[in-house]
């Protein structure tokens, strides 16, 4: 299954058997009993995955927290769960942009069906522009170094050229360029090529 879901909710017992349950449908999931747990550990930008968001939690609750994902430039879609749904929150809540809107007790088929569905409206939202959103992500977390590294590489450079321009080792390059592969997330040269080609690093 693509993704984390991410569960918010202060109810113990309640998050516990949520995990159990998506883990047993295939998830990878990750649980948080306040809304800063989830900002202190925030899920990248163009990261593939669903928050399941209880609305009443202590400190920030749930529709505020939509607010600070929102301005975060977060694009994980957000389901709401609730025990006392008012139709205010939710008419708000869907207007923010959230992919639907639960009330707790929540038969397992219809919140599954609720996760595919915000799933699917991301990865279709993704698309091209969302990818290379997500690539440019990628890319601010690499230190100057390492991106001198990986301009020399996607230009067709070895290492030890690289290591003569950069006036280092080839082993001190080796690090870097494994650091860049992990960074940027790809398994081969050709895929960090392809990277470089859609930013634009190659004109």
């Amino acid at each position: 299954m693509p993704g984390i879901i991410h569960v918010v909710d202060d109810d113990a017992s309640f998050r516990i058997a949520i995990e159990r349950w998506l883990k047993l449908a295939g998830y990878e999931v990750a649980t948080y009993e306040t809304a800063q747990q989830l900002l202190d550990q925030l899920p990248a930008v163009g990261a593939a995955g669903c928050i399941l968001l209880d609305v009443q939690i202590p400190g920030l609750s749930g529709p505020e927290l939509q607010g600070r994902l929102i301005e975060l430039g977060s694009t994980v879609p957000i389901v709401f769960l609730t025990g006392h749904a008012d139709t205010a929150t939710t008419v708000r809540a869907i207007k923010a942009g959230a992919e639907d809107f639960l009330t707790k007790p929540v038969a397992s088929q219809q919140l599954i069906d609720t996760i595919e569905r915000a799933l699917k409206h991301q990865e279709d939202a993704r698309g091209p522009r969302g990818r290379l959103d997500s690539f440019r992500y990628l890319l601010s977390s690499l230190t100057p170094r390492e991106r001198q590294v990986f301009e020399w590489v996607v230009r067709g450079k070895i290492n030890k050229q690289i290591a003569y321009e950069l006036g280092t080792t080839e082993r001190t390059v080796k690090a870097h360029r494994h650091q860049v592969m992990e960074k940027m997330q790809v398994q081969s040269l050709a895929e960090l090529v392809s990277i470089a080609e859609r930013l634009g690093m190659l004109d």
